[in-house]
């Protein structure tokens, strides 16, 4: 796929993504981290017309995906929505979770599609200092990312994103901008992330929902 050339902080080439999480933001650090299929309440085929919804927000949130969305999304695929503890839902396509939600927060893509696609969302690096922390789910704080080994792209408030660490290649969690990255860099302090899904977590492990 094309999406997995472009260089690193390439920019996105399309306006701020259309939302914002609800105040308070649902979302919460090492949200994964302890997930188990226990942690399954519900599996729920829906209409056409609920999953032409889904699959529109999430295209409009990750505009780059449009060219591969029949490759990662088959028409003919089977689609089912999951819930999940902690007001979690999940799409999960021909038995493979893809993306996931909480609340109304936005939908962010699991690790596994991050991997296939790495351009399809914004991009931060955090310091070689921070990967131990990133892995044990912990949020993110302003100086991993502005320190030497860090780096920012200019990224709005309540956006998710993908973490890379530094001196690796493939993205080692998602998350959601807590601050912009004007404020992070201005700043300097602080939690800048919402570390949601980490490498190793419940959900990496979760390969298939049944």
């Amino acid at each position: 796929s094309s999406l997995a050339l472009t260089p690193f902080f390439a920019p996105l080439g399309h306006p701020s993504p259309p939302f914002c999480l609800p105040q308070g933001r649902p979302a919460f650090a090492g949200m994964f981290k302890g997930f188990t299929l226990e942690d399954v309440s519900g599996q729920n085929q829906v209409k056409s017309s609920v999953q032409r919804g889904i699959k529109q927000s999430i295209m409009d949130l990750y505009p780059r995906l449009e060219p591969v969305m029949k490759e990662l999304w088959p028409k003919d695929g089977s689609m089912v929505v999951t819930k999940c503890k902690d007001h979690i839902t999940m799409v999960v396509i021909d038995k493979i979770p893809l993306f996931f939600q909480q609340r109304d927060g936005p939908w962010m893509p699991t690790l596994r599609v991050l991997h296939q696609y790495p351009s399809m969302m914004y991009k931060v690096q955090v310091d070689k200092g921070a990967i131990k922390f990133v892995l044990r789910g912990a949020s993110i704080m302003c100086p991993g990312i502005t320190s030497p080994g860090g780096r920012l792209e200019k990224i709005p408030v309540d956006v998710p994103v993908a973490i890379y660490a530094e001196g690796t290649e493939h993205a080692c969690a998602v998350g959601v901008m807590t601050m912009s990255s004007d404020d992070v860099t201005k700043l300097n302090k602080g939690n800048c992330i919402d570390h949601i899904h980490f490498l190793n977590d419940g959900l990496w492990k979760t390969k298939e929902l049944a």
